[in-house]
């Protein structure tokens, strides 16, 4: 057993070295020295005897150099430099020294350089070393973690070699799982416990992981990920290492528009490469969940530092995966572009699509007869996500620099039935719009068009009635539905013909394979159940009217019927104007109620 506090030599030297601190290192103050090693620029006095009976190096180079000067050799690229040979020097001399995890590796890949091998003597340097190694630090997370860090600075075709750096990461993934085995036989797993108790299970040892090379941090990710180490346990240590190695990034970096005329600098080179390294090395099991704050600080590190586009498509991926649970805050991610929009708009669009596809991809494995469409997690999500883009909108409408054609294209990408009131879909328009005050008549008709004038709720359209930004045709279409809504509110009809038509146009055709059919009946439904739920909305809004219109008509007595016929009268005048627009809007909304 090695002690982890001092190490000697089996031997006994001649004399008791002496060191002194002048250029030329003597061993021996006492004894005239024979040969001078340089080492890194420093010379070391020292004997042939005790160095030729350890080192087969050394012996090899006094042997080659017979006939010639062998008072002078020079040793290049000396692993650890010269303070790593003055202890193997040491080891020659039989002087006590410790051994410790900061200069193990340095001594281990010292005595390789040197050849101090079992085959010039018993227990020899390199011998040591590995018992060391063996006994203490691969039995010690904290041990191997040290020892692992000191490897950067050795070469590393040596520790490669050798295979310290690949015993130390073995050791370090081997020691979490016998860490999480022992918690969670201590304290009864910390899934089950408090968030307190979860954290402290997983806190103590990430930090320390946070202090290695990003190459050596890989490894150790991978193998306990093949261990079996929990995948929170994992994600802690990506978040660790990521706020400790890429805190230096300040939010001012992003507003400055000479950064992207620049090549970037060398710790920017630096932290691409933790981001890449880092989202490559993220769990991909279903059951472990990355916060999304993370994912969005990750995402926007990636786009500033220009990292690939693998990298960025999938945390954008893993984002869409949870988008409904996505804060406003979240996506007002800056722009890089000089001269573009204010914030990240392709990136948000892109986060759709892959939304999208990820509800058309779980309807598709939902498929069976027994299955609801409407009622499914998919489409309560797709309502979620429906009223996010909507205030998303909203934030960044008033960006003078925001074009029409990007802001028409995220309203347009999600479906029908992802809104079930237009109301913050009018909003956002009327804020671009008052923004955007040089847009040409049809491009104002071409962004109005967009909004259903019959999901529009009582307050939108009184306010829409009145708006000067609006087109005309709009306005028109507005007083048009306010006309008919108003009318079935007198007449009490609830639009049960138009429900029963919907019904009716949901029968299968017999050229139809079951499948389509069932496709088919499924998108009815949903539509029916989605008109259901804008009925709800409609009845709320006709029952606070109807109370209103009761009031008023007590209030003003006999003058209350003049009043709303007169109002019906003015209304239906107007609905004449709508024309074949007016025709045209409801064709085009004929599943909306």
């Amino acid at each position: 057993m090695v002690s982890e506090t001092s190490l000697s030599s089996s031997k006994r030297s001649p004399a008791t070295p002496k060191f002194c601190n002048s250029f030329t290192t003597r061993i021996f103050a006492d004894v005239a020295g024979d040969i001078t090693i340089v080492v890194d620029g420093e010379s070391f006095l020292l004997h042939k005897f005790p160095l030729v009976t350890l080192s087969g190096k050394i012996r090899k180079m006094v042997a080659e150099a017979k006939g010639s000067n062998v008072s002078n050799l020079e040793l290049l690229n000396f692993p650890g430099g010269h303070q790593t040979f003055e202890l193997a020097m040491k080891f020659c001399y039989g002087m006590n020294f410790e051994i410790t995890a900061f200069n193990v590796a340095r001594l281990r890949c010292a005595a390789e350089y040197l050849e101090m091998t079992e085959e010039y003597r018993e227990q020899n340097l390199i011998s040591r070393a590995e018992i060391y190694l063996n006994e203490i630090v691969f039995q010690s997370l904290q041990k191997s973690v040290e020892v692992l860090s000191t490897c950067e600075m050795l070469p590393p075709n040596t520790v490669d070699e050798i295979e310290i750096s690949s015993g130390c990461v073995e050791a370090i993934a081997m020691n979490a799982c016998k860490e999480q085995l022992v918690s969670g036989l201590s304290k009864l797993d910390c899934d089950g416990e408090s968030r307190e108790l979860k954290e402290d299970c997983v806190a103590w040892w990430v930090e320390d992981l946070s202090v290695l090379r990003i190459d050596y941090f890989q490894g150790v990710i991978c193998a306990m990920g093949r261990m079996g180490v929990r995948s929170d346990s994992i994600i802690a240590s990506l978040m660790h290492y990521a706020q400790s190695s890429l805190k230096g990034i300040g939010k001012c970096q992003f507003w400055n528009p000479s950064r992207t005329n620049s090549s970037p600098t060398s710790v920017e080179k630096d932290q691409r490469i933790i981001v890449e390294t880092l989202v490559s090395l993220m769990p991909t099991d279903k059951s472990s969940s990355i916060p999304l704050t993370f994912l969005f600080g990750m995402l926007k590190m990636a786009i500033m530092l220009g990292a690939t586009t693998p990298c960025r498509l999938e945390l954008e991926r893993r984002i869409a995966l949870r988008l409904e649970m996505v804060s406003l805050d979240d996506l007002l991610i800056p722009s890089l572009q000089s001269g573009d929009s204010l914030f990240d708009v392709d990136t948000v669009h892109r986060l759709l699509v892959n939304f999208l596809q990820r509800v058309e991809e779980e309807e598709t494995e939902d498929y069976g007869y027994e299955s609801d469409g409407l009622c499914s997690a998919g489409h309560g999500s797709l309502l979620k996500v429906g009223q996010l883009i909507d205030a998303y909108l909203a934030e960044i409408a008033p960006d003078p620099y925001l074009s029409l054609q990007k802001f028409v294209a995220l309203i347009e990408i999600l479906p029908d039935y992802a809104r079930v009131i237009d109301d913050g879909l009018y909003r956002a328009v009327d804020i671009y719009l008052k923004a955007h005050s040089a847009l040409t008549e049809q491009e104002c008709k071409k962004l109005c068009k967009l909004i259903d004038c019959q999901k529009l709720s009582q307050e939108a359209c009184n306010h829409a009635a009145q708006n000067d930004r609006l087109p005309l045709q709009m306005v028109v279409q507005v007083l048009y539905f306010e006309q008919l809504r108003l009318k079935n509110a007198l007449s009490g009809s609830s639009g049960d013909g138009l429900l029963s038509q919907r019904i009716s146009s949901g029968v299968p055709s017999a050229a139809m394979s079951p499948r389509d059919n069932y496709a088919s009946l499924r998108r009815e439904n949903r539509e029916l159940k989605l008109e259901i739920s804008r009925m709800r909305v409609r009845l709320s809004e006709l029952e606070k009217e109807q109370i209103f219109m009761k009031q008023g008509m007590i209030e003003k007595g006999g003058n209350g019927r003049t009043f709303l016929t007169s109002l019906s009268k003015g209304i239906g005048r107007i609905a004449i104007f709508s024309g074949q627009g007016g025709g045209k809007r409801q064709k085009s909304g004929e599943h909306n109620v």
